[in-house]
């Protein structure tokens, strides 16, 4: 998964930015309006924090350009302003959900995930035959049992099983696995598609090469 955080102040945007990427998430950072608005044209995101309170460009015109574009993108909003008519304002731009400064950081990610489930339009629990992916407490079982994967090895899995039975091009699995600063190769995905079939072919679940293209974790009684 992958969000855009769009936040000025400094101390802020890097508690968020750890606490996010502790979580699993690859995390774009910005702290103006104006960049926000580029980044949005230019990179596929699951979920976009979206402070109103900006340089350059505000937040409510940062939304009303994104949803003028009929992007469907989940948005959850950040404000210091605590009045009714400014959370309406945010809300009747076309933000999903906000939360009013100060919060607390697990209502945050709370509601972070709530949003990239409903992006998703999966509940918490991901299930492609005797595999469940748990989103909402990032873990994975297969057969009933504890599966241990790396941070990268999870965020993985969750691209491929949102898209189970379909292909999934390398250069997808890097947009949406890496943050801005960040370098993964073909071949580091290679190697990552190959731990996870370590792991979890045993139990059943197959993921296949369709080389040149990318691969696909297959539904069960696929034809």
């Amino acid at each position: 998964m992958r969000i855009l955080l769009v936040e000025d102040d400094a101390l802020i945007a890097d508690g968020l930015g750890t606490s996010l990427r502790k979580n699993g998430y690859a995390v774009d950072h910005v702290d103006n309006g104006l960049d926000a608005d580029t980044a949005l044209l230019g990179q596929p995101y699951d979920l976009l924090i979206l402070d109103l309170g900006l340089p350059r460009l505000s937040g409510i015109e940062v939304l009303r350009r994104l949803r003028s574009r009929k992007s469907p993108l989940p948005v959850l909003v950040l404000t210091a302003q605590d009045g009714i008519d400014d959370r309406v304002r945010g809300l009747d731009a076309g933000a999903d959900d906000y939360l009013t400064k100060p919060f607390a950081l697990p209502e945050l990610e709370a509601r972070v995930r709530a949003l990239t489930r409903r992006g998703t339009g999966q509940g918490t629990l991901i299930e492609v035959g005797n595999l469940v992916f748990d989103q909402a407490e990032r873990l994975v079982r297969l057969d009933g049992k504890s599966v241990d994967l790396s941070s990268r090895e999870l965020e993985l899995l969750e691209v491929m099983l949102l898209r189970a039975g379909r292909l999934v091009s390398k250069e997808h699995l890097i947009d949406h696995l890496c943050a801005w600063g960040e370098e993964v190769s073909t071949n580091a995905i290679e190697v990552y598609v190959h731990r996870l079939r370590k792991k979890l072919e045993p139990g059943g679940v197959r993921i296949s090469t369709m080389r040149g293209l990318g691969y696909c974790l297959e539904k069960p009684n696929a034809v």
